[in-house]
C-alpha cells in the first residue's frame, strides 16, 4: 500500500512559468549534466495537436530558457530527447514548405538533431527516399519518438511508410502502411537522389527492426502493429547461459487472441551488430512491400497474457522501459480487479511479476533510477517512486485537484537519480498552461 505522508524530504519546484504550450517526452528530457530539461511547445495540454514551433530548453537551478530551434516554412517540431552524454537533441520535424499532398503526417516526419552549443542548425538524423528503387539505410516515410541507446549510439524510433500508405486493403501481392520499429546507427551516412521534391540525405544508416503482418492468425505471435520501443539495459541484458546480447528493444506488439480480440503484448528485438546485411528481404523494401529488417535480428514475444480476466498491457500510453541492468522490463498492465499496475517481464521471458498493489492505477509513462532501484511515476494525482523489490510506493508531492494533476505523459528521472520532471497545467489569467516541474528527492531515493 501507499504512504499517505510525502516521502524522502521531496522538495517540489516550478521550473517554467508563463503562458505558452509545453511538452516533455517520456524519457530522455534531461541534460548530460543534469541543469536543464528539454520540452517543445506544443500547444494543447496533451500534445496531440503537431503544432509546435520551438524546441526549447529551461535551466533547473535558474529558470533560464533558451531555444535551440525555431521551425520555419511552415514547419513544426516536437518530441525532443537529448543524448545521454553529448550536448545535443534529436527531434521530430515536420514538412517544410508544406503542400495539399504534403502536409504534416505520421509517413511524413523525420528525425533531426541539433547541437546545444549551435542552436539552429539541424542535421537529418534519417535519409528519406520516395523514388524507386529505395536506398539500403533510408527510410520511405516518417519518423517518431527518437531515443538514443545509453551508450549514445543508436537511436530507436517508430515509422509508418508513405508508399503504401496509399493502399486500404492488403492482398498478396500488395503490403500496406503498418506501424513498425526502427533503428538508426551512426558511421554510415546515407545520400538519396533528388528525383523526388522530399527525398533528403541523413547522417545515420537507418533500418526497421520489426517485422508486422496486416492479417495476423488468431492465436499466434504474430502482430500488426509494432510501437512504444525501449533499449534494454545500459549494457543489453543476460541470457539464461550466461552470454550478453548487448543490444535489444522490448516493444508493445498488437496479436490477435485465438477467439478474434486484439490486445497488446511485450516483445523483443534482440538486434545483430551489423545493420547493413539485408535478412529475408531487401532493407529498403519495394514498391508492394515493408522494408525488410536487417540479417540476425530476431522478434521474440515475451507475455501470453490472454488468459487473464484483464488480458494485453493496458494503461496510459506509455513506453516500455527497462532496468539499467536490462534484467527486467516493465510496463502496465491491470490486476484482477481491473487496477492498472506496474508489472515487469524477464528479457528472457517467464511469468509476468506484478510489482504495486495500490488501490489507484499507474496514471502516468515512468522510468526507472540509475541505480536500478525505484520506478517514478504519477498515481492519485501524485508524483511517486515505487520501489521494485518491495513493491512499496512513496509519494513525493501532495495529491492535488484533477485540473492541477501531474500530466500523464512523462515522469522522468534525472541522470543522477537526485530529481523527476513531469509537467502540470496550471490555471492562469488568460489561459492553463502547461508548466515544467521537477521534485527534488534529498536524501532520498537515490542515495537509499
Amino acid at each position: 500500500m501507499p504512504s499517505s505522508r510525502i516521502a524522502m524530504n521531496a522538495i517540489e519546484k516550478q521550473v517554467t512559468r508563463g503562458p505558452g504550450g509545453r511538452i516533455l517526452t517520456n524519457t530522455g528530457v534531461w541534460s548530460p549534466d543534469g541543469m536543464w530539461i528539454v520540452y517543445d511547445t506544443r500547444p494543447d495540454a496533451s500534445g496531440e495537436v503537431f503544432e509546435g514551433e520551438r524546441i526549447e530548453m529551461v535551466n533547473v537551478g535558474t529558470g533560464e530558457v533558451k531555444v535551440l530551434y525555431q521551425a520555419r516554412n511552415g514547419a513544426h517540431a516536437g518530441v525532443a530527447t537529448f543524448h545521454p552524454i553529448e550536448p545535443k537533441v534529436v527531434f521530430i520535424l515536420g514538412p517544410e514548405n508544406p503542400t495539399p499532398d504534403w502536409t504534416y503526417g505520421m509517413s511524413r516526419r523525420r528525425g533531426v538533431i541539433v547541437d546545444v552549443n549551435r542552436p539552429g542548425v539541424a542535421m537529418n538524423l534519417d535519409a528519406r527516399d520516395l523514388s524507386p528503387p529505395f536506398t539500403p539505410g533510408a527510410l520511405r516515410g516518417g519518423s517518431h519518438v527518437h531515443v538514443w541507446d545509453a551508450a549514445g549510439e543508436w537511436v530507436s524510433f517508430t515509422y509508418e511508410d508513405q508508399i503504401l500508405s496509399r493502399y486500404a486493403v492488403e492482398t498478396p501481392d500488395q503490403e500496406v502502411n503498418l506501424r513498425n520499429v526502427g533503428v538508426c546507427a551512426p558511421g554510415r551516412a546515407v545520400r538519396v537522389s533528388r528525383l523526388h521534391p522530399r527525398n533528403h540525405d541523413g547522417a545515420y544508416f537507418t533500418v526497421l527492426v520489426t517485422r508486422t503482418v496486416a492479417n495476423p492468425k488468431p492465436g499466434s505471435d504474430d502482430i500488426k502493429k509494432a510501437f512504444e520501443e525501449g533499449w534494454v539495459g545500459t549494457n543489453g541484458y543476460t541470457r539464461p547461459d550466461g552470454s550478453v546480447q548487448r543490444r535489444a528493444l522490448a516493444f508493445q506488439g498488437h496479436v490477435v487472441t485465438a477467439d478474434g480480440q486484439t490486445i497488446s503484448e511485450v516483445f523483443l528485438a534482440d538486434l545483430p551488430e551489423d545493420l547493413t546485411a539485408p535478412g529475408d528481404g531487401p532493407l529498403a523494401g519495394t514498391e508492394t512491400r515493408r522494408p525488410f529488417p536487417p540479417k540476425g535480428v530476431t522478434q521474440r514475444r515475451l507475455t501470453h497474457t490472454a488468459g487473464r480476466k484483464h488480458p494485453g498491457v493496458q494503461g496510459t500510453r506509455h513506453w516500455l522501459r527497462a532496468s539499467p541492468d536490462g534484467s527486467r522490463i516493465a510496463f502496465l498492465m491491470k490486476d484482477d480487479e481491473g487496477v492498472v499496475q506496474l508489472w515487469t517481464v524477464s528479457p528472457n521471458g517467464g511469468s509476468p511479476t506484478q510489482v504495486t498493489r495500490n488501490p489507484w492505477p499507474v496514471a502516468s509513462s515512468f522510468t526507472w533510477s540509475p541505480d536500478g532501484r525505484w520506478i517514478a511515476h504519477a498515481m492519485d494525482r501524485s508524483v511517486c517512486v515505487t520501489e521494485v523489490r518491495s513493491g512499496r510506493t512513496e509519494r513525493l508531492t501532495e495529491a492535488t485537484t484533477p485540473d492541477r494533476a501531474p500530466r500523464p505523459e512523462a515522469c522522468v528521472f534525472s541522470p543522477d537519480g537526485s530529481s523527476i520532471a513531469y509537467v502540470r497545467r496550471i490555471p492562469s489569467p488568460v489561459e492553463p498552461a502547461n508548466q515544467v516541474f521537477i521534485v527534488r528527492l534529498g536524501n532520498g531515493v537515490a542515495s537509499k
